[in-house]
């Protein structure tokens, strides 16, 4: 539809995130709730991802049957979820310009969720030397030619990477009746469970190359295999005709940066607060443009979650503003919450008394049993032992169960480990 429009909870992007939020809102009654998705159909990354560990213990499902279920609650619920509309850049405080097969169009709302997601970084982000054949994916694009499209992708893959998303592509990779013949990371070990380590090694035979990076692509029109190095600087050529290059996200941040809403170091998504509110009143951000990248199943409680911040807001802002700008007070009251090293970020990355989202965190190194450490201006605010290692690439969480601690005027408050 073109021309000019109103709405009153304007949510961009149709993955678990946007979807949840969506669906909790309508049927809350919050008004005229619009989903908007560049991609043709709704629901996100678990379109492509055929294997199961979506739903729940009692009822579990594949991503597709996920993403499905999604879509559907919130249409039940009363959202209206537009498909092909890309948002291009802000109309406004609260507004948006955006591009369908209708034409442009402009969309005013009192409520802006941004529910981008994120992505994988291709081949060139990761400055991979080498020719350009044939044969090289992310994971979402062996995905969808796996599972979506039914293509063929070569005999023999490497892939590059050893975290949960990295099985999950081997999983796809031998789905399309191709053969894993090695697996590598830089990092010391493997990034995920031990069991789903040993399965990969011992039931399929895949040999995991730790301390190795790839240093050059070979092939001319197909690729004929990898060139990688060691962290002896001894190199090897694996002979294959497919690379698989797996995790390093990076949010989709475009339209939080073109809008000027404050983005945090650490997780390089919107900072928010535990009511995942950016530094921009009225507009919020869920999932993994936030911290990339978690489960479909945190993506959705984050979305549900943020819906009851978006009705306390809706609550102080009249409808028949021109702006949407709120006409009540917004919080002030959040600090910077930051971590120190080996920690890499946290999310949500600003913390006020109130709020109680459990948080993400990641680290840059193993951890065996360390001691989560909240301090503010020398104050222990909590402090817990975590009962398993905690590896790089895999979630950390801290329960909120402190925040009423924390004063808002006593400076940021610091997340650090202790042995």
């Amino acid at each position: 539809m073109t021309g000019a429009r109103r709405v009153d909870v304007l949510v961009v992007g149709a993955g678990p995130a946007g979807l949840a939020t969506a669906a909790r809102l309508a049927a809350a009654g919050a008004g005229r709730v619009e989903i908007v998705d560049r991609e043709t159909r709704a629901g996100g990354a678990p379109r492509h991802c055929a294997h199961g560990g979506y739903g729940t213990l009692l009822h579990p499902l594949t991503g597709p049957a996920y993403a499905r279920l999604l879509v559907t609650a919130s249409r039940q619920a009363g959202a209206t979820v537009r498909t092909g509309v890309t948002a291009l850049d802000w109309a406004g405080p609260l507004a948006l310009h955006t591009l369908g097969a209708e034409g442009p169009g402009t969309i005013t709302a009192r409520a802006v969720v941004l529910a981008t997601g994120a992505r994988e970084r291709p081949r060139a982000a990761r400055l991979v030397p080498g020719t350009r054949p044939a044969g090289v994916y992310t994971t979402g694009e062996l995905q969808q030619a796996v599972h979506r499209y039914g293509q063929r992708i070569g005999t023999r893959a490497v892939v590059v990477g050893a975290e949960d998303v990295s099985y999950a592509a081997a999983d796809t990779v031998r789905a399309a009746g191709a053969t894993v013949v090695a697996m590598l990371t830089d990092l010391p070990g493997p990034q995920t469970t031990p069991s789903r380590a040993a399965d990969s090694r011992l039931r399929h035979g895949t040999p995991l190359l730790t301390g190795t990076t790839v240093a050059e692509l070979l092939g001319q029109g197909r690729l004929s295999g990898v060139r990688v190095r060691h962290r002896d600087g001894r190199t090897a050529v694996l002979p294959c005709d497919t690379v698989v290059f797996t995790g390093d996200f990076v949010p989709e941040h475009e339209l939080a940066r073109r809008g000027g809403l404050a983005l945090d170091p650490g997780t390089r998504g919107p900072a928010v607060d535990g009511a995942l509110r950016t530094s921009r009143p009225g507009v919020f951000a869920v999932g993994s443009v936030l911290h990339a990248v978690e489960s479909a199943a945190t993506a959705a409680r984050e979305g549900a979650h943020a819906a009851g911040a978006v009705l306390d807001h809706l609550a102080t802002t009249d409808p028949l503003a021109d702006t949407g700008r709120p006409s009540g007070a917004e919080r002030a009251d959040a600090v910077p919450l930051l971590v120190d090293p080996p920690l890499r970020w946290i999310a949500p990355n600003r913390v006020t008394p109130a709020d109680r989202l459990p948080y993400v965190l990641r680290t840059a190194t193993r951890l065996t049993r360390p001691v989560l450490r909240v301090t503010q201006n020398g104050r222990v605010l909590h402090r817990e032992r975590l009962w398993t290692a905690a590896l790089p690439n895999r979630t950390l969480r801290l329960p909120a169960g402190w925040t009423h601690r924390v004063d808002p005027g006593d400076g940021p408050v610091h997340v650090s480990v202790r042995p």
